[in-house]
């Protein structure tokens, strides 16, 4: 009568090594090729939103500064003045597009000189963010740019212009 065996040891699986060996070095393959297809459209994404809060965070700041440089100066010649001190200041900052960026200064109410004393002036301006590595070939990179605007306002002293 053959003995049974106290070992604890399970046979050998001829079909598992084969497994085993067939599928060595495949985790760095699938690895890499994984971490290339969500990696890169990440990268784009961070890239393209940044370049995007800069715009928004430059238009809001120009629109800002030149509503309150225009409220506290002197005269219209030194508002006219400041103003495009700082959109130039801001267009370089924040590398805004200075021909693609529009501004628009009303005035509420509306009076027949604007800004005026006792008014309320109010400063949008328009731009748009070309995404990133979107090619001029056949205007890719206008259709796909996104507009930013952004308003601030300001209330003009009652004394503007007197001095």
């Amino acid at each position: 009568m053959p003995r049974p065996s106290l070992s604890t040891e399970r046979p050998r699986d001829p079909k598992a090594e084969t497994r085993a060996e067939a599928e060595r070095g495949s985790a760095s393959l699938e690895f890499i090729v994984v971490g290339l297809v969500l990696l890169v459209p990440i990268v784009y994404l961070v890239v393209a939103l940044g370049a995007l809060q800069s715009a928004a965070l430059g238009a809001e700041a120009g629109a800002r500064h030149v509503a309150r440089a225009i409220a506290t100066a002197s005269g219209p010649g030194e508002a006219q003045q400041r103003a495009d001190d700082i959109l130039a200041t801001v267009n370089r900052e924040y590398r805004l597009d200075p021909a693609g960026t529009a501004v628009a200064i009303d005035c509420r109410p509306a009076t027949a000189t604007c800004p005026a004393a006792g008014s309320t002036v109010v400063v949008r301006i328009d731009t748009r963010v070309a995404l990133p590595f979107m090619p001029a070939i056949w205007g890719l990179d206008r259709a796909t740019a996104i507009p930013v605007e952004a308003m601030s306002a300001q209330k003009v002293s009652r004394f503007w212009g007197e001095s």
